[in-house]
């Protein structure tokens, strides 16, 4: 497995400075962010986005996946069409840049499940979004990978390989955030019920008698029964961790990521 890093914890840095960063502490991959207005920007031309894949290559370090929106992304869980649109909008920009950079995934937050219509109503809306932008995927090779948030919505490991399979479809599988679950259950049954269906990992940890996500290592993760399971159904991709803190901690991060997956 190769560790790596998200950009989303690294707004306050340029993109040279991140990379720097990955390099320092021995990242070997980055999730790169596109938004409206940053760097790098969601609008930005072909050329653009080449040049930063460029960046990337000359220090060494791979593109894990992408995560891009606009502005106004939209929510894919919404009852209205409009809403649902834009978060497709988004989707499409994304596998259009990942394809540009050869990234191989994106990561999608659909949104956020509204009190409005019904859970069966936002499953099958959703369901039909993914397959008419798998073919998108296929043209670009990219999967999206759809991540289990706490967003009220796909709360089991059941669910999610449900909803995944109605997709169905070789270019829609689930990125796993290993602690998201936890205040409700545990990654290891994701790990068990996903299987190939895992096309990306973030890495977190989480203190379920606190209620609250803590660093690699500090919290109730059974990260030696985990790393089991991911080599028991043949994941040996991408882990990028999610967890804040200065540069200091970062780079401690790193070592902690190189200790886990070495378990």
């Amino acid at each position: 497995m190769k560790i790596g890093i998200t950009q989303l914890l690294l707004s306050n840095m340029s993109l040279d400075e991140a990379l720097g960063l990955c390099q320092e502490a021995g990242y070997q991959a980055i999730e790169l962010v596109f938004r409206d207005g940053s760097e790098p920007d969601v609008n930005m031309s072909e050329s653009g986005i080449k040049q930063v894949g460029e960046k990337c290559r000359a220090a060494g370090v791979e593109i894990s996946s992408v995560i891009a929106s606009y502005r106004d992304r939209g929510n894919m869980l919404s009852p209205d069409p409009a809403e649902r649109e834009k978060g497709s909008k988004s989707t499409v920009r994304a596998l259009e840049i990942a394809g540009i950079l050869g990234a191989g995934a994106i990561l999608l937050h659909p949104g956020q499940l509204t009190a409005e219509g019904t859970y069966e109503a936002t499953w099958d809306n959703l369901v039909e979004a993914l397959k008419s932008l798998a073919p998108v995927a296929e043209k670009h090779q990219v999967v999206i990978g759809l991540e289990n948030v706490w967003n009220k919505f796909l709360l089991s490991p059941k669910e999610m390989r449900d909803f995944i399979d109605e997709v169905g479809s070789e270019w829609v599988g689930t990125y796993l955030d290993t602690a998201n679950m936890m205040a409700y259950g545990f990654p290891e049954h994701w790990v068990r019920s996903l299987g190939h269906r895992i096309t990306r990992v973030h890495f977190k940890d989480f203190k379920r008698g606190e209620h609250r996500f803590v660093n690699l290592l500090d919290g109730d993760t059974d990260w030696a029964t985990l790393m089991k399971e991911f080599r028991a159904i043949g994941y040996d991709g991408y882990v990028v961790h999610e967890v804040g803190g200065d540069r200091a901690a970062l780079i401690d991060i790193a070592e902690r990521m190189r200790k886990i997956v070495a378990l």
